[in-house]
């Protein structure tokens, strides 16, 4: 028998996996969800720690029929220093940085990052599968090969970007988890990247986490539009407003009201 009793709260409980209507025992909560709050707890903190395979990403994208990515690093050398200082994760290291400026200026639509963020564990569960669903949106577009980078933040993007002469720079990286979404990736959209770029001047669509958040179909729409009006305006930011057509919305989650 749970010890959860069944309150008025319960079909809210049932639309959010927020922690909401626990319920009580004695002074605490019951023991279910105080478990419940453990785990949560735990895989946050898994999701943050565990390094990015950049590796098997990489085999993953092969596999899928995309050019072998170029495997990136930032100045922080591991994850204790990327956590302790956010400026390094914001800027390749001398080697990935002469990488690019190896590959020579051929200018193109877009560069492609993929950074491990705050849940490499994000990363691996969904930005393969929205990186194709975004380039069947995009055919014809002039794309720089896909940049896998260890310890790095978004606006490691902006020098990425730069290096490779690209119009657009699009960031896909672990969001930082909460409670309840270990696994939240974010995409961050920013034209003419170069470095000191700010957060105002680009576009973020957030919670890509099937089947919780977006699908990776429903967020590849709605970058595939906010990347074809960047490049019509040559703009990103607060002067581009995210008017592309509504979700559809989610299926019921609550129960129908009480007669």
């Amino acid at each position: 028998m749970s010890d959860v009793p069944d309150l008025p709260s319960s079909r809210l409980r049932r639309a959010t996996p927020a922690r909401i209507g626990l319920g009580r025992a004695g002074a605490g909560m019951p023991t279910a969800p105080m478990l419940e709050f453990q785990m949560a707890h735990a895989l946050a903190r898994d999701a943050v720690q565990t390094p990015l395979d950049a590796d098997a990403l990489a085999a993953t994208l092969v596999q899928a029929g995309f050019p072998s990515p170029l495997l990136l690093a930032t100045g922080a050398g591991d994850r204790t220093t990327y956590l302790a200082r956010p400026d390094l994760g914001r800027r390749l290291d001398q080697a990935s940085r002469l990488l690019l400026k190896d590959r020579g200026t051929t200018a193109c639509d877009v560069a492609l990052v993929i950074a491990d963020g705050l849940s490499a564990t994000a990363v691996e569960s969904h930005a393969p599968a929205l990186v194709r669903a975004l380039q069947m949106r995009l055919t014809g577009w002039n794309w720089a090969p896909i940049g896998i980078v260890r310890q790095g933040r978004v606006a490691v993007g902006d020098e990425i970007g730069a290096l490779l002469s690209a119009d657009l720079v699009l960031v896909l990286i672990g969001e930082r988890p909460g409670l309840s979404s270990p696994d939240s990736l974010g995409a961050y959209l920013t034209w003419a990247p170069r470095i000191g770029r700010s957060d105002a001047e680009r576009n973020c669509v957030s919670n890509i986490r099937p089947p919780h958040g977006l699908t990776p179909d429903q967020a590849a729409d709605k970058l595939a539009w906010l990347m074809t009006q960047a490049r019509r305006r040559r703009l990103t930011g607060t002067a581009l407003k995210d008017e592309h057509a509504a979700l559809p919305p989610s299926p019921a989650t609550l129960d129908a009201p009480e007669g």
